[in-house]
């Protein structure tokens, strides 16, 4: 399936049905009552976050839905029909927008849903608009026109760990080792061309989501490269973790390589570098001098930086990467609850 993470769709409520212009006819009385029944209401547009779909791809080629409108009202008094509410189904962890790139809703949790265009009300029948001075009236009310509007949906993906980097740093190898993630693998660049998900399981009871990030490049925040595309998945993340190959096999140096990426990312958002973060010092396998990975290592002492060097072919340097991220994404999720409660009071 193809993976679509941004559409924009058109979106059009029902209208509201009209009223009725009707009167009684009843044996013996030439003209009864006004009795017009009221228009139906029509139907809304409601996105709703489903865990079933992973893709957008659907709306991709279908940009515009329609809901149903009311129906009209009738004689003696009968309303019309409601018209149905339009249900329109997306991944969890789209995010809903205006035009203009305001949000509207973030349905980050599956059946949650948003109303984005309200169903016309249905016109009065003329039997509400009789009085003592005009018993037979002849008019009713038309229905609303629904609300339309153009909004833009956008998937972030819900992962806790985010794995960026150049490309070829070693991300796809290293989910495939820790979770049951199958991604491309392969010796040249930008072999992911999608994110990918992964469950890793620690110990016997926690289990948290890493994201398979495609690989960045300088110049990444203005659309260059394919990582821009998926900058808004590691948004949501709560840890990040900076893969930096560190064999002997590449040319540059790794402590620029680790910049280069660190100022994409604050180039496209100010949140996202303000994120926890670790760096991951890759295929130490294939080091003999040890020149870039003892270069790193001392770079990130001297910054503070959390530093682990590991081998996923091998599996060296696994366990302790792999408790580490338990620790943090237990710490946050902690901070989460605590935050959430003091907000809910």
């Amino acid at each position: 399936m193809q993976f679509i993470d941004y559409v924009k769709i058109y979106v059009k409520a029902g209208d509201g049905g009209r009223g009725c212009i009707s009167f009684r006819r009843e044996k013996y009385v030439p003209r009864g009552g006004p009795d017009g029944g009221d228009g139906g209401k029509g139907g809304d547009v409601i996105i709703k976050a489903s865990s079933e779909l992973h893709t957008l791809v659907d709306h991709k080629y279908k940009k515009i839905y329609k809901a149903m409108r009311g129906e009209h009202g009738k004689g003696s008094n009968r309303k019309g029909k409601d018209g149905n509410d339009l249900i329109i189904k997306v991944p969890v962890g789209t995010v809903i927008k205006d035009e203009n790139g305001e949000t509207l809703a973030d349905l980050d949790e599956d059946g949650k849903q948003f109303t984005v265009a309200k169903g016309g009300k249905g016109g009065l029948g003329n039997a509400h608009f009789a009085t003592p001075v005009n018993q037979a009236p002849r008019y009713a009310q038309p229905g609303q026109k629904g609300e339309e509007r153009w909004i833009i949906l956008e998937l972030k993906l819900l992962a806790d760990v985010g794995l960026i980097g150049l490309p070829n740093a070693g991300k796809s190898t290293l989910i495939s080792v820790i979770s049951s993630a199958r991604p491309k693998i392969a010796e040249y660049p930008f072999t992911t061309l999608i994110p990918v998900l992964g469950v890793v399981k620690y110990g016997d009871y926690q289990s948290f989501v890493v994201a398979d990030i495609p690989g960045l490049i300088e110049g990444a925040h203005k659309g260059v490269g394919l990582g821009h595309q998926f900058l808004r998945h590691i948004e949501r993340t709560s840890l990040l973790l900076h893969l930096v190959d560190v064999s002997d096999f590449v040319q540059s140096d790794p402590v620029e390589d680790f910049e280069k990426i660190r100022k994409e990312l604050e180039l496209y958002s100010f949140e996202l570098i303000r994120k926890p973060f670790a760096v991951v010092g890759t295929k130490i396998d294939l080091v003999t001098e040890g020149i870039r990975l003892y270069k790193l290592k001392e770079y990130c002492m001297k910054k503070g930086i959390d530093f682990f060097p590991v081998s996923a072919v091998k599996k060296e340097g696994i366990d302790k990467l792999l408790r580490y991220i338990a620790e943090r994404v237990r710490k946050n999720e902690s901070c989460y609850k605590s935050w959430k409660q003091s907000f809910d009071r």
